[in-house]
């Protein structure tokens, strides 16, 4: 077993998180420059620096997980998911299962009520959002952002939502209390069911093709039909067939509805 591959034996066994799941070119080059960074010899050296030092072991776990998140990010692709998936959804119910996976410092989530609440009250609003890293849901919590974050947020929200301090966006505790905040490791532990919606966007391209396969598998099997998985713009899922999905609009796939459950649906 080389340096590496010990590194990552002893990280599964302190923090249950799998790095072998994970691109090992791309982890390496990342975690390299944090070791050296850090005036370490090795991956064990590392590690060993990683047991001895709680402030080391965190700045660890936010150098694997690459937390870059805008509000409205890809902003052509939320207002495809709100005229196009969204509000037939919203004709057929009045609210929705909805979960953010690995949904960083919260921008995700919080665009998703945003959006939902032109359509319903805001009691009607349930998200989930999931994240490895408890120091971005600490700061998801909080709903605190610089103006980055904001950019491409639209200003009749920006205004509705935001109060402005001092250089910083503070989110409305209205939004705030939409959102549900919980630690998920998207590659050990369980998933829900009977979503309606998944949002799971540019996480995906950081896996091995193995770890790719069970969580499209665990997405799909998560959706209620006809629900749909949101992807990143950087992401492309071949062979959606396979997982029981089809492309409705480019990175939006719906779990497939089979014809004896279409005419059930169309009785009800």
């Amino acid at each position: 077993m080389n340096d590496y591959e010990q590194f990552i034996s002893n990280i599964k066994k302190k923090t249950r998180i799998d790095l072998s799941l994970y691109k090992e070119a791309q982890m390496k080059r990342r975690l390299t420059s944090l070791y050296q960074k850090r005036h370490a010899s090795s991956f064990m050296d590392f590690y060993r620096a990683l047991c001895e030092k709680d402030e080391l072991l965190q700045e660890f776990l936010d150098r694997f997980t690459l937390n870059v998140s805008e509000f409205y990010r890809n902003r052509s692709k939320w207002i495809e998911l709100e005229e196009q998936i969204l509000v037939p959804m919203l004709k057929k119910k009045h609210s929705l299962k909805i979960w953010c996976a690995a949904c960083s410092t919260g921008e995700e989530p919080y665009t998703m009520a945003m959006i939902l609440a032109q359509f319903l009250p805001l009691k009607n609003i349930r998200i989930l959002a999931t994240d490895i890293d408890d120091t971005v849901l600490k700061k998801a919590r909080k709903g605190v952002y610089g103006e980055r974050e904001l950019q491409e947020l639209p200003l009749h929200m920006k205004i509705k939502y935001f109060t402005y301090r001092e250089g910083l966006y503070y989110l409305s505790e209205d939004i705030k209390n939409t959102v549900v905040f919980k630690k998920h490791d998207l590659l050990q532990d369980p998933f829900q069911n009977n979503y309606d919606l998944i949002v799971c966007r540019n996480v995906f391209i950081y896996f091995t093709d193995v770890a790719k396969h069970a969580l499209y598998e665990k997405m799909s099997q998560s959706l209620k039909k006809g629900g749909v998985l949101f992807v990143g713009s950087t992401e492309q899922i071949f062979n959606t067939g396979s997982y029981g999905l089809t492309c409705s609009l480019p990175f939006f796939l719906s779990k497939r509805i089979e014809k004896k459950d279409r005419l059930q649906l169309e009785n009800h």
